[in-house]
């Protein structure tokens, strides 16, 4: 399966996470109420060491595409968005997103990373279609991904647990488009 390196956009350079980029900013997201409330990684507290594990774990799965959103303006880590696991027979793939810095959020760059790693999965790796879901109170990712061109495909009533009791997921695809 192709590995991408790098994904340029505008604004945005997604390129393969390394060791080294388990910075104490990233554990610092990723240990934040605030960011990771409507992430499954929330129950743990993650060290630097934890993050190196992941990315050393996605890094060696050929189903997986884990990149950190960079700001190209600077080369400033703002978030990691992930493919996978990849299906290949099947034709599909999974993306999940964290914009970890709360000072980038609302800013269109969630959007922008969906919408370039969407081309990817379609364009390079041929994926007929591309799946993301969320919490029904995470608004913001939701609109993310529809702004990216993905639709609402349904709701799966009272699906996760969370803080404030049950909520409902909700589940979204992109279908390749048709040549």
């Amino acid at each position: 399966m192709t590995q991408a390196k790098r994904i340029e956009t505008e604004r945005l350079s997604l390129r393969a996470l390394t060791a080294a980029d388990a910075t104490d900013a990233y554990a610092g997201w990723m240990n934040d109420p605030s960011v990771n409330r409507h992430l499954e990684s929330r129950f743990a507290a993650l060290a630097k060491p934890d993050l190196v594990r992941f990315i050393d774990a996605c890094n060696a799965d050929p189903a997986t595409h884990l990149f950190g959103i960079f700001l190209r303006d600077g080369d400033v880590h703002i978030g990691n968005i992930k493919l996978g696991p990849v299906n290949a027979y099947h034709g599909l793939g999974d993306i999940g997103l964290v914009i970890g810095s709360s000072s980038h959020w609302g800013k269109g760059y969630a959007r922008e990373a969906i919408a370039a790693l969407t081309r990817f999965a379609h364009d390079t790796l041929a994926l007929e279609k591309v799946t993301a879901s969320c919490y029904g109170s995470n608004v913001g990712s939701r609109k993310a991904f529809v702004a990216a061109g993905f639709v609402v495909e349904g709701v799966r009533q009272r699906h996760f647990r969370s803080d404030d009791g049950r909520e409902d997921g909700v589940m979204m695809a992109h279908f390749r488009p048709s040549k």
